[in-house]
């Protein structure tokens, strides 16, 4: 049985829309700001995508440490959304929706809703650590999307 949650986050940053939306629509660049990921191999694309990627994630339950690859697709790149979606064995899935919109002086905020499927026995631990690394992530965003614009970083 697949238990599914979904989870949002927001960021706001100095730098025209065009350089986030360069940032967060090409995986291979993710390295720089997910905090699992390891690795980033571009893969020829699956029906349907724009890009295909195999990442490798350095995951750790209690003492043990040990690295997992999966397949992300980012299906959609516009000005103002991406979509991805990546798949990992047995049957866990993550969508990860981002909404890009300019705000006031120069700002641009960053939605992102992230929805986690994933077998029942699995779903706990697979969930609190997509949200982790993905509020990891929105951390580390902010930061280099400023430096990019030069300005500093504000909170949603």
């Amino acid at each position: 049985m697949l238990r599914r949650d979904t989870f949002q986050y927001s960021v706001q940053a100095r730098c025209p829309r065009a350089e986030a939306v360069a940032l967060l629509g090409d995986l291979a660049r993710q390295g720089e700001l997910h905090p699992l990921i390891t690795r980033v191999r571009l893969l020829p694309p699956r029906p349907g995508a724009r890009a295909s990627y195999a990442i490798t994630d350095r995951l750790a339950v209690g003492p043990l440490r040990f690295s997992m690859t999966y397949e992300a697709d980012v299906l959609v790149v516009t000005d103002d959304e991406i979509v991805m979606v990546a798949r990992q064995r047995p049957a866990t899935t993550v969508r990860n929706r981002t909404r890009l919109r300019d705000e006031p002086g120069g700002v641009v905020r960053i939605d992102v809703e992230i929805t986690l499927a994933a077998p029942a026995p699995l779903f706990r631990y697979a969930f609190r650590q997509a949200r982790s690394a993905h509020l990891g992530l929105a951390r580390r965003l902010g930061e280099v999307l400023d430096r990019a614009g030069d300005g500093p970083a504000q909170p949603a």
